[in-house]
């Protein structure tokens, strides 16, 4: 679930300069860094494979068309997820299958004191390295994430799974960094009520003397 490295912005900004001076072959090279995180964003978002991959393709097309608008007020690549997550909603939008999700009121990142449920971890990423090795728990995770409701599913994919900061995740979500911290500290309950149990199920049987199981 490691992010591919990206482009310092300097570099970023001369790349985009070279393409908007007629070096259109060099796209390729500019968004090749973010095409995973794209796709995985919009099928977390759409739950299809192929629909997916139509709205990465249409989101990089919109991503060339306006990248002479561009001026590099967040990061390049804050601004191309937020170009393929709205063309995802669109796409939702057409669809017109899938019920809006309510959205709870800002508490400028107050965890709530209601709903939480004390958990073995305080976030799912402390699972041992050697369990997500496992690939059966590793496939619990995702169906894990791919089954949260939309608006935490897509928190946990900015911030835990593509790394970006708390405000690079509240410009492309169009919240406030509050509420992409509730929702995040929402979200890593959720998982955690689903992942402590198979946690306890992947472990390893401790050994006693002469390698018998205790």
């Amino acid at each position: 679930m490691t992010p591919q490295p990206s482009m310092s912005a300097e570099a970023t900004a001369q790349i985009i300069a070279k393409i908007l001076a007629g070096e259109k072959h060099l796209f390729h090279d500019l968004i090749r860094p973010l095409e995973r995180a794209v796709f995985v964003m919009l099928f977390s978002l759409l739950r299809n494979e192929t629909d997916a991959e139509d709205a990465a393709q249409e989101a990089f097309i919109k991503v060339y068309r306006n990248l002479h608008n561009f001026r590099g007020d967040a990061k390049f690549s804050t601004w191309v997820i937020s170009i393929a997550r709205n063309e995802g909603l669109g796409l939702l939008r057409k669809r017109s299958s899938r019920p809006e999700e309510p959205l709870e009121p800002d508490l400028d990142g107050e965890a709530p004191k209601g709903d939480f449920t004390p958990a073995m971890l305080t976030d799912w990423r402390e699972v041992p390295l050697e369990a997500l090795e496992r690939k059966e728990l590793r496939e619990c995770l995702c169906r894990a994430i791919l089954n949260l409701p939309p608006i935490y599913r897509d928190v946990v994919q900015l911030r835990d799974i593509d790394e970006m900061d708390v405000q690079e995740t509240a410009d492309v979500l169009g919240i406030t960094a509050g509420s992409v911290k509730v929702r995040l500290h929402r979200a890593r309950t959720m998982l955690q009520k689903e992942l402590v149990p198979l946690l306890k199920s992947f472990a390893t049987p401790k050994r006693g003397l002469f390698g018998r199981r205790v």
